[in-house]
């Protein structure tokens, strides 16, 4: 079976940044799945004597102040970056392209509305959204998704509808007017499926600014709580020993930027791919 070179992921991977950041992203997501198993350590278990012990044939990447192998959070650390900022902006996306699709096609007053609301949001950075959410609910790893989702929720909610604007006087849809379709038919059979490309490449992008958000909030001591590991949890305990054991916030660090970099790389290849910048359209 051969891959054919008109594909989309022929395209993409096909240049050396899309192969590369393919290849590392899912690594990535292979350790962050079977972290259990591929982690040498516990990520939990403390070994005092050992604590701050540079990087070894025993640690390869050194030990915490507590004596945690700080390879074996990492791993476990991927788990809950991804598992947040996938989770978090999978949410955004589903509410972002309801809200912008209906509000698009319908119009009227419920359309001022979701723009007003929207606007009023987008008016803030996601990082503020993010930790007023935070403060108001609570930290934890479960409130860092709903606050991330929420951050992220009016940039998905704008690019639908302008998407949706731009394609519901198209010739294919008035035709499936006349013939007495339903909105939500039209809608979700017709103008979304259409208005995708754009709001996946966005939904990439995002994923990287949602592990970032996810490792500030970790940094800030508001994400997942203590045992569970999160890479800005790692390099918030490492502050204190960054000149005497810097490695505990390099390391993570080191893995949030290669993962965002990665992402970016990855969006990029697939804009190109997909001739994006031809599709898009601005409200």
């Amino acid at each position: 079976m051969t891959l054919s070179e008109d594909s989309t992921f022929y395209r993409v991977v096909s240049s050396p940044g899309g192969a590369l950041s393919t290849l590392f992203l899912v690594t990535v997501i292979f350790v962050a799945i079977f972290a259990d198993w591929l982690a040498p350590y516990s990520f939990e278990i403390q070994n005092l004597p050992m604590a701050n012990t540079p990087p070894s044939a025993e640690h390869w990447l050194g030990t915490d102040e507590f004596g945690r192998d700080v390879l074996s959070r990492i791993i476990h650390g991927a788990r809950t970056s991804l598992k947040v900022s996938v989770a978090a902006i999978s949410v955004s996306v589903c509410v972002g392209m309801f809200l912008g699709a209906m509000s698009g096609y319908l119009g009227g007053t419920f359309d001022r509305i979701v723009t007003a609301v929207v606007d009023l949001t987008w008016s803030f950075p996601e990082i503020l959204i993010a930790l007023i959410f935070v403060a108001i609910v609570g930290a934890g790893m479960y409130s860092t998704m709903m606050a991330i989702g929420i951050a992220y929720l009016a940039q998905f909610t704008r690019l639908t509808r302008a998407q949706i604007l731009s394609l519901k006087n198209e010739t294919y849809v008035e035709a499936t007017v006349s013939l007495g379709a339903r909105p939500l038919h039209i809608v979700f059979a017709h103008l979304l499926p259409n208005a995708l490309p754009p709001i996946i490449v966005a939904a990439m992008l995002a994923t990287g600014d949602g592990i970032i958000l996810e490792a500030t909030l970790g940094f800030f001591g508001l994400g997942a709580q203590p045992p569970i590991p999160s890479w800005g949890g790692m390099m918030s305990n490492g502050t204190a020993q960054m000149f005497t054991a810097p490695w505990i916030i390099v390391f993570p660090g080191l893995m949030v930027a290669l993962s965002v970099i990665a992402i970016n790389m990855l969006g990029d290849s697939l804009i190109r791919a997909l001739d994006i910048r031809s599709q898009v359209r601005t409200a």
